[in-house]
């Protein structure tokens, strides 16, 4: 009995400390659990935020993606719409014709620019030419035409104006025919001022394309709303002491 006694109180000895162990699991594991439900949010601004646990990683990771979103939205918000400086637009169409338009984002310009720049260089280049030829011919036979007679010979004759000769004409019935002399100094005077002109056409539309690109530069942002319009109402005026009866037209515009 004695020896039974003592092994029941070893056993009491043991299981004590489990029960107690059991009592307060049980009393506080709800405390436990709803402590788990109302965790405070991650505080990103901690300097110990970045460690190895998982929850943390998973906050690290929604911070990253959030500053990756704020970034991108203050790029776009910071770009401000497009406004080309009038100064800068006419200096560079000055420097090369067609670059101010570019500038200005009038891409749909430039076959026009260099079009009308195009053929105002073939022209002066085609007129010069033929203005050469026709002078370099009328001063020519002057001077073969005033030469020694005992000199006028076909191998001393210039080739500038024969070319001019008909090819059934003989040449020597052309030296001394006034006529034919006039004829080549109108063909000189007549491309010399068409040379000229289109010099002068030129020059006008390297102008114009300077001012285009400073115009449109500094009318880039002009309103062109529906607002800028006019109406057009018939009027009556009816029969008065000053006037007679009279209709018209009324025309209101709005800017």
């Amino acid at each position: 009995m004695e020896v039974s006694s003592v092994n029941n109180g070893g056993i009491n000895r043991r299981i004590r400390p489990i029960g107690w162990m059991v009592i307060l699991f049980l009393t506080f594991s709800p405390l436990l659990t709803g402590a788990q439900d109302t965790l405070p949010a991650l505080n990103t601004t901690d300097p110990y935020f970045f460690s190895g646990d998982t929850a943390v990683d998973a906050g690290r990771d929604s911070l990253i993606r959030d500053m990756a979103a704020r970034m991108e939205s203050a790029v776009h918000d910071d770009k401000t719409p497009f406004k080309p400086n009038p100064k800068k637009a006419w200096k560079v169409a000055a420097i090369f014709p067609g670059v101010g338009q570019v500038y200005n984002r009038q891409y749909w310009k430039l076959p026009i620019v260099y079009g009308g720049m195009t053929g105002c260089a073939y022209a002066i280049s085609w007129n010069n030419r033929t203005y050469q030829d026709y002078k370099n011919a009328y001063f020519s036979i002057l001077a073969d035409s005033k030469a020694d007679p005992a000199s006028e010979h076909p191998e001393n004759w210039s080739d500038n104006w024969i070319v001019f000769v008909p090819g059934s004409a003989d040449p020597a019935s052309r030296l001394h025919n006034t006529s034919f002399h006039s004829q080549l100094k109108r063909g000189k005077d007549y491309f010399r001022r068409y040379r000229d002109l289109s010099i002068i056409i030129t020059i006008g539309i390297y102008l114009i394309v300077v001012a285009d690109a400073y115009v449109d530069a500094q009318m880039f942002d002009f309103d062109v709303s529906p607002d800028l319009s006019f109406q057009v109402t018939p009027v009556f005026l009816p029969e008065t002491f000053y006037h007679a009866r009279s209709y018209g037209i009324n025309i209101c515009m709005n800017f």
